[in-house]
C-alpha cells in the first residue's frame, strides 16, 4: 500500500489534509526573538507565511484592507503586530505605501529574496536572510497600549451638589449673654428713700428732665 515513504508517492503525504501548507522553518520558532513577540504579532507572522507561494517573498501584503479578509479588525493591532515583527527582523519592508491605494510590500526574512520589479530604490541591497537569527528580544513595555490615565481627581461616584445644611442639621446660633440682668438693671429699678419727717419709706425715680418724683408714700 502506498503512503509517504513509498518512493513512488513522494512528495505525497496522505497523513494530512489536501492543499498547500505553510512552511516556516523552527529557526524561526525557537529563536528568542520569536518568544518575546506579542500574541497578535505571533499571529501576523502566519498570515505573511500563508502568503507566500513560490516567487512572491517581496511582494506580501499587511494592508487593513487586505487583512480584514482574514478576520483582523483593529487597524491599531495591525499597526503595532507589524512594527514588532519589522523590528525583530522578521519582515523587512521593500517598497513604501502611500496612498490613496499604494500598498507597501514585505518579504519574509527566514527566506532568500525573490528578484521582482518594483522594489524601493536599495531595498534588495539592504535585504538580509536570516536577520531575526541576529535581532535581539524585544523589550516588554511597562506601557498599556493606550497610554497612561491622568490620574482622578474627582471621587470614583462623582462630584454632588453641597447639602445646604450640615448632615447633623443646621448649627443653632449661641447667644452671647446679655450685659442687663433679665428682670432688668438695677440703676433702672425705683430708689427707695426714708422720710424722716413722717417715719415712712418714699420710692423714687427718675423722670426725663432728671429730677426725681415722690411715686408712693
Amino acid at each position: 500500500m502506498a503512503n509517504a515513504r513509498n518512493p513512488k508517492r513522494k512528495g505525497h503525504d496522505t497523513g494530512r489534509d489536501q492543499g498547500g501548507f505553510i512552511a516556516l522553518p523552527w529557526s524561526v520558532l525557537d529563536c528568542p526573538a520569536y518568544a518575546s513577540l506579542s500574541p497578535p504579532a505571533k499571529a501576523l507572522l502566519f498570515e505573511f507565511a500563508r502568503q507566500f507561494v513560490k516567487d512572491n517573498n517581496g511582494r506580501m501584503l499587511a494592508s487593513g484592507a487586505y487583512l480584514a479578509k482574514r478576520g483582523w479588525k483593529s487597524a491599531d493591532v495591525i499597526t503595532r503586530a507589524k512594527r514588532e515583527l519589522l523590528d525583530a527582523s522578521f519582515i523587512f519592508e521593500m517598497v513604501k505605501g502611500c496612498r490613496p491605494n499604494r500598498a507597501s510590500w514585505y518579504a519574509v526574512t527566514w527566506r532568500a529574496l525573490d528578484k521582482l520589479t518594483g522594489y524601493d530604490d536599495g531595498m534588495a541591497q539592504l535585504f538580509e536572510r536570516g536577520a531575526y537569527q541576529k535581532a535581539a528580544p524585544l523589550k516588554k513595555s511597562h506601557t498599556p497600549p493606550h497610554g497612561v490615565e491622568s490620574p482622578v481627581i474627582a471621587p470614583p461616584h462623582g462630584v454632588g451638589d453641597m447639602p445646604p445644611t450640615p448632615s447633623h442639621g443646621a448649627i443653632r446660633v449661641t447667644l452671647a449673654p446679655r450685659s442687663t440682668p433679665p428682670h432688668g438693671d438695677h440703676l433702672d429699678m425705683p430708689s427707695i428713700a426714708f422720710n424722716p419727717d413722717h417715719g415712712t419709706y418714699r420710692r423714687l425715680t427718675a423722670n426725663p428732665v432728671g429730677l426725681f418724683t415722690n411715686l408712693i408714700h
